[in-house]
């Protein structure tokens, strides 16, 4: 059974970790975890299933300010006074677990979590900021694309309740 879990610095082996991706690793291996403690951010990681201290893969949790004029306009008449939404803001599997799925469950899990705080503290939309050439990946799982920047997508908090089905 696969769980997400807060990253620990003192438990996992985060310079280990290679997505191939430079930014993505620097972030795990230097960032998330001051940015974990200032209250900026939250890192969930995958762990290996046999080796726990082994990070399959990441994502980070925060809030944005939302773009409305970016979304499509019956979504801005709907969600006029709405301030804020969720962010995926990093996504990352490592290279050795690549091709196994980890990266559609990460982005669900993180879905869940979301939803999750959006019944505490409402807002409507999740954005994510794909990285090039990772916006197919989620648009395959419900995401649109901004209007003017297709590397930034979002999914409405609707849309993710009736997706998980919850």
């Amino acid at each position: 059974m696969m769980v997400s879990v807060p990253l620990d610095k003192n438990q996992h082996d985060r310079q280990r970790f290679d997505c191939g991706v430079k930014e993505l690793n620097h972030y795990l291996r230097v960032i998330a975890n001051q940015q974990s403690f200032r209250d900026n951010t939250r890192t969930f990681i995958l762990q290996d299933v046999n080796t726990p201290e082994y990070i399959a893969g990441y994502y980070t949790l925060t809030m944005i300010p939302l773009e409305l004029s970016k979304l499509p306009l019956k979504l801005q008449k709907k969600h006029q006074h709405a301030r804020a939404g969720g962010l995926i803001a990093r996504l990352a599997v490592d290279q050795r677990y690549s091709r196994q799925g980890f990266g559609e469950w990460l982005v669900i899990d993180a879905l869940k979590k979301l939803l999750q705080a959006s019944e505490v503290v409402a807002f409507p939309f999740i954005s994510v900021d794909a990285k090039d050439g990772a916006a197919p990946f989620y648009e395959k799982l419900g995401f649109t694309p901004m209007q003017d920047t297709p590397n930034n997508l979002y999914m409405t908090i609707a849309d993710v309740r009736l997706s998980l089905a919850l």
